[in-house]
């Protein structure tokens, strides 16, 4: 099995990230999920002018190994399919 990293981009303050994390952290815990090695890192785009220039019309951003997963809105069944399937 091997290690997913997710990635969060977003910005304090924006309802829509606040919602993706807290669909990220509920598919996280959930079974059979929670058995993998996922690490989660959230970044602001209001730290980053590259990440800035290239999503601030798009956060929240869900990043699965470094490629986008989605933008705006995190549905739970495709993020845990995404996430078993990077991990296999």
């Amino acid at each position: 099995m091997a290690s997913v990293a997710l990635t969060l981009i977003g910005k304090p303050g924006c309802h829509l990230c606040d919602d993706a994390r807290e669909v990220i952290r509920g598919v996280l815990g959930e079974r059979p999920v929670a058995a993998l090695e996922v690490s989660m890192t959230e970044l602001s785009i209001l730290d980053d002018p590259a990440l800035m220039d290239e999503f601030a019309e798009e956060i929240p951003v869900v990043m699965i190994d470094g490629r986008v997963h989605t933008i705006w809105r995190v549905e739970p069944a495709r993020l845990r399919t995404a996430l078993l399937e990077a991990s296999a």
